[in-house]
């Protein structure tokens, strides 16, 4: 596995509920390798829009809409680049933002494209510039939704990775809106606050569900929503018109402006996981825009978030069951066969309902901390080593290395510092889902998911434990739909067989609906391209990106 697989966050949407608490992303940070978090990074440069704009002026071309629109000055802002270690979120940051490789500078839109003369946000943008002959630049996003564009291009450049497709691209990272280096950012709660919620289970793990119990649940969600708002709102912004604005409706939006002010004509882009939605959105918006896009571990914009969360618990799962059977073959398994890892799972974890165990820095491991190590650990064949030394400790007592686990995917550093991650993904997938707000529908679902994840049943029935987006303050600007762009060029989709997060099928669909071609990979883990050294998905990657060479119909990578 290439080295800088282990920093790169490849997350994806999904719904959380009363099995799995934290809503499941996809990761690909190995647990030896956890990025740490600083305190806010200092001032840094910013860029002011120049009046009045000259369309074209940023060496692209603009929306063919701009100047309809009022968007000319959006799309002819000439950006001012500089050093980027004042953009670091993250102690693990530093180093690569500090790299004389890469450029930063701060990118204006307009908070909502309707109202163009309103409000304006700024997002985070790096880039490693081509070292060769240039074709144009290839812009990525790593997932989430919350996870920087501008760490995973920052890491690219730091290791060097793929000199071939680097000599001919500038490497250009964003952060979304409200994610990570972007102002302002989505903040809710602090860590404090954070650690509290895990320990106590939250958001519907809890020693009994009494009435009393669900509705304590929902009051935290309440509490919650409340707190972003509150945030967000002493940024100067108003909460409820910033939180209305952060869907994948409106980043596609901000990645034509930006792919403008590169002074590209047609975007080249990747989008890992939740990035394929970006790219899926930016194709049905901007289809004539588009030069090549590799979409890798495919979210299905077809799929409503009670199918989606049910398909991924199912691929989960699938996921444990084969590191089950691994395991199983090696010493220091906590079961000796596939078929009694379930049970012997549950019967380590569920006592931590009523008994978290006690850990070396004081803190305490919940259940759902234990299943959200345990999940992280799932997301690769690659991690299953750490998977299994983590659960051997478990056994005789420490759950310092589960922990750790599931700090890596809270984002969580030594000191208690948490990145917004988590914040942004909630903030983002209410925008782009559809809510269940029946409570007889919620513990259906509640009770499906338990019947489908056994390694997750914490032993409690289902219950009306809402999702914290059925208390968003905004309705969604995106709803379930079958993407139908018109004139697209063609696209690549990668699809893994053994994806726990984003499941074979969904590439598989998303390939027909944008009438693109498939690259089927076969194996275990989340997204294939670039970041796990597998020479022939990167080189069928790497082909199309520079010369528009798609692999052959039913290609098949291993």
């Amino acid at each position: 596995m290439l080295a800088v697989g282990a920093a790169a966050a490849l997350l994806v949407t999904s719904c959380s509920s009363a099995l799995s608490g934290t809503p499941i992303r996809a990761d690909q940070v190995s647990p030896s390798t956890s990025p740490t978090r600083s305190g806010p990074a200092g001032s840094e440069p910013t860029n002011q829009i120049t009046e009045p704009a000259t369309p074209g002026k940023g060496g692209g071309t603009s929306s063919s809409s701009a100047g309809a629109t009022g968007l000319d000055r959006f799309y002819s802002q000439t950006l001012s680049w500089g050093g980027c270690e004042p953009y670091a979120m993250t102690s693990g940051d530093k180093a690569p933002y500090a790299s004389s490789k890469v450029q930063c500078a701060r990118l204006t839109v307009p908070l909502d494209y309707a109202k163009p003369d309103g409000t304006t946000i700024t997002l985070g943008v790096l880039r490693q510039q081509a070292s060769g002959k240039k074709i144009g630049s290839v812009v990525f996003n790593p997932g989430g939704p919350g996870a920087s564009g501008m760490s995973i291009v920052a890491t690219l450049a730091q290791y060097g990775v793929d000199p071939g497709l680097a000599a001919r691209f500038d490497f250009v990272g964003f952060d979304p809106r409200g994610v990570g280096a972007s102002q302002p950012a989505i903040s809710c709660q602090t860590g404090q606050q954070r650690d509290k919620d895990r320990a106590e289970n939250w958001p519907g793990f809890m020693p009994t569900l009494t009435p009393a119990d669900v509705d304590a649940a929902n009051k935290v969600s309440k509490t919650f929503v409340a707190d972003c708002l509150a945030t967000i709102s002493k940024e100067g912004v108003d909460g409820t018109a910033f939180l209305a604005q952060v869907g994948t409706t409106d980043v596609a939006k901000d990645l034509d402006v930006l792919r403008a002010v590169l002074g590209d004509k047609k975007l080249t882009y990747v989008g890992w996981s939740y990035g394929t939605s970006i790219g899926t959105q930016y194709a049905e918006q901007f289809p004539g825009n588009v030069r090549a896009m590799i979409l890798d571990g495919a979210v299905d914009p077809a799929v409503d978030s009670a199918t989606d969360s049910l398909q991924q618990t199912k691929a989960f799962q699938q996921a444990f069951n084969d590191f089950a059977a691994w395991c199983a073959k090696r010493q220091g398994c906590p079961w000796t066969s596939a078929a009694d890892a379930n049970t012997r799972f549950q019967d380590l974890a569920q006592p931590l309902m009523d008994t978290p165990l006690k850990l070396s820095d004081g803190r305490v491991l919940s259940f759902l901390d234990a299943t959200t190590g345990v999940a992280l650990g799932l997301y690769s064949d690659a991690s299953w080593p750490s998977l299994l030394s983590a659960l051997n400790d478990f056994v005789h007592g420490s759950g310092d290395a589960l922990m750790a686990m599931a700090d890596q995917y809270n984002d969580r550093d030594d000191s208690g510092h948490y990145s917004n991650l988590l914040e942004a993904f909630t903030a983002i997938r209410c925008m782009d889902s559809n809510r269940i707000t029946d409570p007889e529908k919620v513990i259906k679902l509640n009770q499906e998911l338990i019947n489908a994840s056994p390694f997750q049943d914490n032993g409690q029935p289902a219950a009306a434990v809402f999702d914290v987006c059925a208390y968003w303050p905004v309705p969604p600007t995106m709803l379930p739909h079958t993407p139908n762009p018109k004139g697209l060029a063609p696209v690549l989709v990668i699809s893994t067989t053994g994806d726990p997060a984003t499941p074979y099928e969904s590439g598989v669909n998303l390939a027909k609906d944008l009438k693109g071609r498939l690259l089927t990979v076969k194996g275990t883990r989340h997204t294939a391209y670039m970041l796990e050294g597998l020479t022939c998905v990167d080189k069928a990657g790497d082909d199309y990106l520079i010369n528009l060479t798609l692999p052959k119909e039913g290609a098949t990578c291993s």
